[in-house]
């Protein structure tokens, strides 16, 4: 949940911690066994553009999302020999049930950062992760793809 940190709880910090991290390294941990007995693999997590950005009240949640990102990019060293691809999406503003909670005033606020004037649809993460899911991306480990309209540019 957000809250502004020094108002944050420890309760608050970790279970934002336990379900956006920790949940990525039990997933990992049980499937990456039979990746390399296979030789074969690919591992895409979704972070967020506010593992860049940062965001007010949402300390907990972008340290969650950038430490996915370093996790990742050390797991893609340990595995590329291996052929195992890991890899990070890093979405902006999608249309979700947590974009539909926002009023008019917080929508024109963001979209005055996103230079395409929209928040992205469903499909264009799952579109990407597909791309990434394919032999088309079969020399492609270690990176963060961000699809957020302009709003971060790296």
């Amino acid at each position: 949940s957000d809250n502004l940190f020094l108002r944050m709880k420890d309760e608050q910090w970790y279970d934002v911690i336990d379900i956006n991290l920790n949940s990525n390294y039990y997933i990992i941990k049980g499937i990456l066994p039979n990746m390399i007995k296979r030789k074969e693999g690919n591992i895409i997590g979704i972070t967020s553009v506010v593992a860049f950005t940062g965001n007010p009240g949402q300390a907990n949640y972008s340290a969650s999302k950038s430490a996915i990102i370093a996790m990742y990019k050390s797991i893609a060293l340990e595995v590329a020999q291996r052929n195992i691809r890991v890899n990070t999406i890093a979405p902006g503003f999608i249309k979700t049930f947590m974009t539909d909670k926002l009023n008019d005033i917080q929508k024109d606020a963001i979209m005055k950062k996103i230079p395409m004037k929209k928040f992205g649809e469903p499909n264009d993460v799952a579109n990407l992760a597909l791309f990434l899911s394919s032999k088309c991306s079969s020399f492609i480990t270690g990176q963060t793809f961000h699809i957020n309209g302009g709003m971060l540019m790296v």
